[in-house]
């Protein structure tokens, strides 16, 4: 599962080596790497809201 976590982060941010991703699509389920996307993504949208509501808020201080 780590490796499927560190394969969403890298193509998140689109550093996803050829030799990575070649490796990720000949794994027999693509179960964990879906499952591993939305996490990813739901935490980096996360972050975002959080920086966002930050600044905003911080600004009126």
């Amino acid at each position: 599962m780590t490796k499927a976590f560190l394969s969403a982060v890298a193509a998140l941010f689109g550093v996803q080596s050829d030799k990575n991703r070649q490796q990720d699509f000949a794994q027999s389920s693509p179960w964990p790497f879906i499952l591993a996307g939305i996490i990813v993504l739901g935490c980096f949208v996360g972050f975002l809201l959080g920086v966002t509501w930050l600044v905003t808020h911080l600004e009126m201080v």
